[in-house]
């Protein structure tokens, strides 16, 4: 007995390969309250300081930008050490 003949889906193959695709290569859903990005990588932004205060940080040479990142994590309270009031920061502050 021969096979009767398959019914067409109405699908073009075409298109349920694509959604196919789509679904295998999707990232994973974030969890709530994660932000995208890898844990410990920079982030490249653009920040407007006083003159005064990218001196301070500039005055003692290379590695200006890591002193800023440490007062800045110091003061959210963020990797070791207590947070410091924003009006408290100043040199007496650094370790």
């Amino acid at each position: 007995m021969a096979e009767p003949p398959r019914r067409r889906t109405g699908r073009d193959p075409r298109d349920a390969a694509e959604a196919a695709f789509r679904k295998a290569t999707a990232p994973p859903p974030l969890a709530p309250g994660k932000k995208g990005g890898l844990p410990g990588v920079k982030e490249q932004v653009t920040l407007r300081i006083d003159q005064e205060v990218l001196e301070f940080f500039q005055k003692d040479g290379p590695g200006w930008q890591e002193r800023i990142v440490d007062s800045l994590r110091q003061a959210a309270g963020l990797g070791g050490g207590e947070a410091i009031a924003v009006e408290n920061l100043n040199a007496s502050n650094d370790k």
